[in-house]
């Protein structure tokens, strides 16, 4: 992934197209003037061209889009899909699942009841990924132990378990442990970005969530 290795190595600042304000890269989205000057999200932060920087929300996008703000920050004629934020956040989920299996490869990921509850308990966790459609009375299991580790534990509950399944190469992945380190770290930072898109957790079990994991 095409990512700074901790949050803390995001800390060049650009200005941000919409409010004028000047802010860390990691609170930003990149966009470059595409083929045919059409308005491209760079996600990963490589395409070529002079990069146009938005607040990683929804509202921020939207706002850059209809005010025609990418054109004056481009300073020529740009044209942008009505669908411009749902693009960013289906390449953030695509960039988030291939993360997981970037991190399932290099051993940073834990999947199965189980050796995720292990892992909590021992404070190694960093997320806990569950399916959005796992069955309640396990979530609440898990949940419940996540609320008891000793280190604060974030809960991402997005993915389906199709996905998780087809991302992380098993069948029926319901509870993961994404283990504290630089790839939690990386994953962290797209995640970030994703939330101010989408919920990070389905509205009808929000409330089971560690209170320790903060606002996400």
């Amino acid at each position: 992934m095409n990512a700074p290795a901790t949050l803390a190595e995001a800390a060049r600042e650009r200005r941000d197209i919409v409010s004028g304000e000047v802010m860390d890269e990691a609170r930003l989205l990149r966009f470059v003037a595409g083929p045919g000057a059409v308005v491209v999200p760079d996600v990963a932060r490589k395409l070529p061209g002079r990069g146009l920087w938005v607040e990683a929300t929804r509202a921020g996008v939207e706002a850059a889009a209809k005010k025609g703000l990418f054109s004056r920050a481009a300073k020529t004629k740009l044209a942008v899909g009505p669908d411009l934020a749902d693009q960013v956040e289906t390449l953030l989920r695509k960039r988030l699942l291939d993360g997981l299996g970037l991190a399932k490869r290099a051993g940073d990921l834990i999947s199965g009841y189980e050796k995720v509850s292990a892992s909590l308990s021992a404070g190694r966790a960093a997320w806990l990924i569950e399916a959005a459609d796992g069955a309640p009375d396990g979530r609440r299991k898990i949940l419940n132990v996540a609320r008891k580790s000793p280190k604060p534990v974030e809960v991402f509950g997005l993915f389906g378990v199709e996905e998780l399944g087809l991302a992380l190469g098993g069948e029926n992945v319901i509870h993961t442990a994404f283990l504290a380190g630089r790839g939690a770290d990386r994953w962290t930072f797209d995640v970030r970005r994703l939330s101010g898109f989408s919920p990070l957790t389905p509205e009808s079990w929000r409330e089971e969530k560690p209170s320790e994991a903060g606002g996400t």
